[in-house]
């Protein structure tokens, strides 16, 4: 939606409202054609469009529960619950959110509660990747639990996680394949497994191209535009400075991007960046940042699928989505 909306001049908003014939909302004839011209242009012209309002009053579904530690600080949650949701309601399923703040005593409520209603389903979902102790309360529930950014040992639930350490490797081989081979990173808070694995992957990558690590060009940062100022700084003060930075997330890759202008730095030019995340402002940083995506959406997608298809096994490894990446402006070949 965000891709239509750009080509075609409008909101993400309005796009959403002509892509679901949403009623009530009142544009233009004019604006809809707009929209549907430029998703079938760009290859979204297999959304189908939604049934009269009479077709569509089916008989409800399951009812699914969705708990995630944090809602409100970053954008990923959001994007699993819209690709949960989506998928749900096509299938004449709903979703019902809570958020618990990380509290016990709130999850379990929250799981009793939502079991009082009736769900046939119920979605644990953390912020950041990790391994998770399952509160006590989801172990005594006689309806599936997946879990959603987390797993658990055992491999008894399904659980879906980003593929963290093939994006990592992924974004370095872009710049290899256009000829850098000093590569500098700005890692994320290395307690955190998505930072640990996007390392792995950039080393990976560096070591597929034969290109000796240089523990002096890993810079550690905590995933904020500030931080990816000062790591910038201290990286155009080396004694040779690299011809390309992978930012390991896109607000790092802000500051990345203010620190180099000030030293007088085209971007591409003088130097190439990469980011990750693919969040809004990507698309809006001058020039546009090459990154990849966060499949958090994709991963509500899957959830939705395998409650589709029937969960009877009793072993369920850990699935990993892809994180694609985006290539835009910010990378070119090393000026010689």
């Amino acid at each position: 939606m965000t891709d239509i909306a750009r080509e075609a001049g409008c909101s993400q908003a309005t796009v959403s409202f002509v892509i679901n014939d949403a009623p009530g909302i009142r544009l233009s004839p004019e604006t809809r054609q707009r929209v549907l011209e430029v998703a079938r242009r760009l290859g979204y012209g297999a959304v189908p469009a939604r049934a009269p309002v009479e077709a569509r009053k089916v008989k409800r579904g399951r009812r699914i529960g969705f708990i995630v530690d944090q809602l409100a600080t970053s954008p990923e949650a959001v994007q699993a619950i819209e690709g949960l949701s989506q998928a749900a309601q096509a299938m004449g399923d709903l979703v019902f959110v809570a958020q618990s703040r990380n509290d016990v005593e709130i999850e379990a409520e929250l799981i009793e509660t939502f079991v009082g209603q009736g769900v046939s389903a119920l979605v644990y979902m953390t912020i950041f990747t990790r391994e998770v102790e399952l509160p006590a309360a989801l172990s005594d529930v006689d309806v599936p639990v997946l879990l959603l950014n987390c797993y658990a040992t055992g491999q008894t639930i399904p659980a879906v996680v980003p593929s963290e350490i093939a994006g990592g490797q992924r974004a370095t081989h872009h710049l290899i394949t256009h000829g850098h081979r000093r590569i500098a990173t700005i890692t994320g808070e290395i307690w955190m497994e998505a930072a640990q694995d996007r390392l792995k992957g950039y080393r990976r990558a560096l070591a597929t191209a034969d290109i000796p690590f240089d523990q002096d060009l890993v810079f550690t940062g905590d995933w904020s535009a500030s931080a990816g100022y000062e790591a910038t700084r201290k990286i155009l003060d080396l004694p040779e400075v690299p011809t390309a930075i992978f930012c390991q997330n896109d607000r790092m890759a802000i500051g990345c991007y203010e620190a180099l202008k000030e030293a007088g730095y085209e971007i591409p030019r003088d130097m190439s960046v990469v980011g990750y995340d693919d969040e809004e402002i990507a698309r809006h940083l001058h020039p546009q940042l090459t990154t990849s995506v966060l499949p958090h959406r994709a991963m509500g997608q899957w959830i939705a699928e395998q409650l589709s298809d029937g969960l009877a096994e009793d072993l369920y490894p850990l699935t990993k989505l892809e994180c694609p990446l985006v290539e835009r402006a910010s990378v070119d070949r090393p000026r010689s």
